[in-house]
């Protein structure tokens, strides 16, 4: 079922875990970055960073935050409006796990298009009721709750290139104006809201198992669960032992690949490795625990 919970492995083998898993909304927060997070360009020059529009200190009425004259989102200059893209896995609507943008306004898949290959179907009308999420050469992507081999991109019939999930090419709708609603899900018996992997109707992420992804070499740590933009959070990079700048307030994280989380300074103690983002560290017995990250 779509408002089934994303799993999580956990495997405990002197110390260490692993598991996988997904995340929620925002507004205010304070927030202590100890170190840039690090990005990491994909195809057609776009960047991909883990974490949130707010963790990654996205500038104001830019990306998903531009409105156009008429005050809706995405109406604005181009330029502007593709300067980058959140793809956040969230609760809306009573859908959970679904994907939101920055704006917090869910992301539609449609199924007259298709995934191989990635194609879409929705142009003209379509695509002024569905507007495409839409990037540029050099955009950001912040991505939470998403594998990074999820995400890809096609170029639609008027040059412009859209954001796919699992292949699929990923859709707002005009009438969702506030962060929350999901009135386009179900509409026509073929537009769904998109869970984390992309399928219609089914949730959870496909990852592969630990020794075939690929190591982290930056991560968020988000003060509260969900990945929440509520609370603080904070950055950090690096290659080997990091010692995190406000230690034991961790509750999940954002990473863009597998890294190893440990209990005390200098990678020692307690340890977890992760194998991607983490919504809820209580549920693995780690919240409020993390004090220092090993990368690589």
């Amino acid at each position: 079922m779509f408002g089934e919970r994303l799993a999580s492995a956990l495997v405990v083998t002197a110390g260490a875990l692993s598991l996988v898993a997904c995340g929620s909304p925002p507004p205010e927060a304070v927030r202590s970055l100890s170190a840039p997070v690090r990005a990491v360009e994909v195809g057609s020059g776009l960047v991909v960073l883990p974490g949130t529009a707010k963790s990654n200190n996205a500038l104001p009425k830019t990306g998903d935050w531009a409105t156009g004259s008429d005050g809706t989102p995405n109406t604005a200059e181009p330029t502007t409006a593709r300067a980058w893209v959140q793809i956040k896995a969230s609760e809306a609507g009573g859908l959970n796990p679904i994907l939101v943008n920055g704006a917090g306004l869910p992301l539609y898949r449609f199924d007259k298009d298709t995934a191989k290959p990635s194609k879409s179907a929705c142009g003209g009308e379509c695509a002024r009721t569905w507007p495409p999420v839409l990037v540029a050469g050099g955009s950001k992507i912040f991505l939470a709750g998403v594998e990074k081999s999820a995400m890809g991109t096609i170029e639609r019939s008027d040059g412009s290139r859209q954001v796919t999930i699992d292949g699929w090419p990923v859709y707002r709708f005009a009438k969702d104006t506030k962060p929350g609603e999901t009135k386009g899900h179900g509409a026509g018996g073929t537009l769904f809201g998109v869970p984390p992997n992309g399928r219609n109707g089914s949730a959870g992420v496909t990852t592969a198992p630990s020794e075939e992804r690929q190591t982290a070499t930056s991560a968020v740590l988000f003060d509260g669960k969900d990945f929440s933009d509520n609370e603080a959070s904070q950055g950090l990079s690096g290659d080997g032992c990091e010692n995190l700048a406000r230690p034991g307030v961790t509750s999940s994280i954002a990473a863009s690949g597998s890294v190893r989380i440990w209990s005390e300074q200098d990678c020692r103690g307690k340890s977890l490795v992760i194998d991607g983002d983490v919504t809820d560290l209580a549920e693995v017995g780690f919240d409020n625990a993390v004090v220092s990250i090993f990368f690589g």
